[in-house]
């Protein structure tokens, strides 16, 4: 059974840090792109940045560089998203997801089948 669990969210302040985890299990992660996407209530899921399988990177936006840095270790069978200097505006359901291989964009929430998401871990920023 395919699983994704993602651990590290938590309530902060404007400017604080916080590392989201994802661990997968029941597939080898060394063979997928990962993705992780922010799901507000009543928006459509939107991808923030993902890594492929050769450990390219995409950002939804370029304003998240220097912020965000997504990194993997396949040895765990996880992958880390370091966020920096938080601000209000990224509150919100993180969600990580894989794909098999890099279909299109590993950006796209529409490139992952239904099983290969996980539940999410919150994070609260506010002052």
């Amino acid at each position: 059974q395919k699983q994704l669990v993602e651990s590290g969210g938590g309530s902060v302040h404007p400017g604080d840090s916080l590392t989201l985890s994802c661990v997968v299990s029941g597939f080898k992660m060394e063979y997928y792109s990962m993705g992780w996407f922010r799901q507000d209530p009543g928006k459509e899921r939107e991808g923030i940045i993902c890594i492929t399988e050769s450990e390219d990177i995409k950002y939804s936006s370029d304003s998240l560089k220097g912020r965000f840095t997504i990194s993997r270790d396949n040895t765990k069978n996880t992958v880390f998203l370091q966020m920096d200097n938080l601000q209000s505006e990224d509150t919100g359901l993180y969600v990580c997801a894989a794909q098999y291989g890099t279909v299109g964009s590993c950006l796209n929430p529409g490139h992952y089948y239904n099983n290969m998401w996980g539940k999410g871990t919150l994070v609260a920023v506010s002052s």
